[in-house]
């Protein structure tokens, strides 16, 4: 089979007129086009859509991954693009891809095979310059933080209190912690910083998250820089810095028009990471999708131990979504690797059928969160039938739907049964997602509630720092934001080496940030970088770009 590099050079693209044009948008003012594939949808044609009725809204999610990905992605395009095949209009709303997986290890994040948005090479490098926006104006704040320590601390700062940042879209490890600030008074005073990934950036969900641009410089305002020396918040607003920030993002609030390998409409925005960020493409992006087509499908990253939990309980009140639909994509390959298997492309099937527990627990998450999920199995290449039967009778035995897909190799056509299966499900029923706790409850009690709920865990154990951030966020009433638990999205618990349906295990928070502009806490499970760095030998090692200016080694 062709590479995912060479199908999408040889698909032949429509101009993006033409897209927009499938979408009922026939005055080209209202996109703002970036190129002959890619525009932006403008601010008019956003307000213009609010009055409009609403579609129909899938999730799709997905058991606990290996570190190489089992093609969520891939069965969201698929799906959205077999919507189309079968007479009606769908979407697929994702988010952009983050420079760090792709010249990481993970690669890509823009599908693969026949199942991709494309222009594929645009989207995982630059595109149209949103993360590069979101980069800028939080190192901006960060700027004008040290700014204001320079010339005299006018605000009172307690220099060992900052919590804000620096931030860098690349795996970098050596930035994780850093002294800033050396080489004389001139340079500012010297202090320890550190470098978060922009997808951790809460700038990024904040943008993420937004409604519109009131509500955008509303939660830049609101970002918690640092506290002074009384212990009072410290905020961007403070600094002088929300409206120049807002100004760097005055086009990254735009969501992103392309298509895929089958020309069918994608939008991609925003690209919070779903394991330390809320995992989802944006609240505009989403709304204009509903608005422009009867089915819109999202992708939630990570297992439904994130993404969705975190879409269900954060986003999706925020927001007044409702989930008409669910799908969890399985493979053989993460089944056999949850069953222990040292080498999950060679597993035997004592381990599948050990790691047949993990998806049982997917699909009781995905209940627990009021959805009814159809679970996709994702088709490699070499998946043994005999295998592929013993998922999908096992999902019957627990009362869920289960269909093998195809779509890295058919595209949309690989997905028809899959998505004849979802509007069967969603048909006449309206959306029932169940957050699974209240706002306005204790914090121990939401984290609770996660962790036992949907990780399965026994126990929440606090260290001493997370004991000191609990009474901190009390003091200054933010306990009634809602929690975003950042974990390990390789295992349920908060120890990737624990597989399978672990039980009786303990959480420990380590730590729980403030992310007052998103508007939610981030409870750190076990140990966590927010930074990754490069592995031994990084993707970036085979990408190159040719004598004609095609790139060649993206995947």
């Amino acid at each position: 089979m062709l590479s995912d590099m060479d199908i999408a050079q040889s698909i032949k693209l429509l101009p993006i007129w033409d897209v927009a044009k499938g979408l009922g948008i026939t005055d080209m003012d209202l996109i703002l086009p970036n190129g002959n594939y890619k525009a932006k949808l403008s601010v008019r044609l956003l307000e213009q859509l609010k009055d409009r009725q609403t579609g129909r809204l899938i999730l799709v999610t997905a058991i606990t991954p290996t570190r190489f990905g089992e093609g969520k992605t891939t069965v969201s395009i698929g799906l959205s693009m077999a919507i189309n095949r079968l007479g009606k209009k769908s979407i697929v709303v994702l988010r952009q891809p983050s420079l760090g997986p792709v010249f990481g290890i993970k690669g890509g994040a823009a599908g693969g095979g026949y199942s991709q948005v494309l222009p594929m090479e645009d989207i995982n490098l630059h595109f149209t310059g949103d993360i590069h926006a979101v980069s800028s104006a939080h190192n901006l704040l960060s700027a004008m933080l040290d700014n204001s320590l320079h010339f005299g601390n006018p605000l009172g700062i307690d220099e060992r209190e900052i919590f804000f940042p620096r931030t860098i879209d690349m795996n970098d490890r050596v930035l994780r912690s850093m002294v800033v600030g050396l080489g004389g008074r001139s340079n500012g005073p010297a202090r320890e910083d550190s470098c978060v990934i922009t997808a951790a950036s809460e700038v990024m969900a904040i943008l993420g998250l937004a409604t519109n641009r009131n509500d955008l410089k509303q939660r830049l305002a609101r970002i918690l820089v640092a506290l002074n020396f009384d212990d009072k918040p410290i905020t961007a607003q403070d600094l002088g810095a929300t409206g120049a920030m807002a100004a760097l993002l005055k086009d990254a609030i735009k969501p992103n028009l392309v298509q895929t390998t089958e020309n069918t409409p994608a939008l991609i925005h925003t690209g919070p990471f779903a394991n330390i960020a809320h995992g989802t493409a944006s609240i505009i992006a989403t709304n204009a999708a509903l608005r422009l087509c009867d089915w819109t499908v999202i992708e939630a990253g990570f297992g439904s131990d994130l993404g969705a939990e975190k879409f269900v309980d954060l986003v999706a009140p925020l927001a007044g979504f409702r989930i008409d639909g669910c799908v969890l994509v399985a493979t053989l390959r993460a089944l056999k690797h949850q069953g222990g298997a040292p080498d999950a492309r060679k597993g035997m099937l004592r381990h599948l059928w050990l790691g047949l527990e993990n998806l049982r627990r997917h699909i009781e998450n995905c209940r627990t969160l009021g959805l009814a999920p159809v679970v996709a199995i994702n088709r490699f290449e070499g998946d043994a039938q005999d295998e592929l039967k013993l998922v999908i009778k096992s999902c019957e035995e627990l009362g869920a739907r289960a269909v093998v897909c195809t779509p890295h190799s058919e595209g949309g056509k690989g997905c028809e049964e899959l998505a004849q299966a979802v509007l069967a499900e969603a048909a006449g029923k309206p959306g029932a997602n169940k957050p699974i706790y209240d706002w306005e409850s204790r914090v121990e009690d939401k984290i609770e509630a996660v962790a036992r709920k949907i990780y399965g865990a026994a126990q929440v154990v606090y260290t001493p720092r997370a004991e000191r951030d609990l009474k901190r966020i009390y003091n200054l009433g933010y306990d009634r934001l809602p929690i975003c638990i950042a974990k390990t999205p390789l295992s349920l618990s908060d120890d990737p080496e624990c597989l399978g349906a672990c039980t009786g295990f303990k959480i420990t928070i380590s730590a729980i940030h403030i992310r007052a502009g998103a508007g939610y806490l981030v409870p750190v499970a076990g140990e966590m970088e927010l930074l990754p760095g490069l592995g031994k030998k990084p993707n970036a090692l085979k990408i190159d770009i040719a004598d004609d200016g095609r790139i060649q080694g993206l995947s």
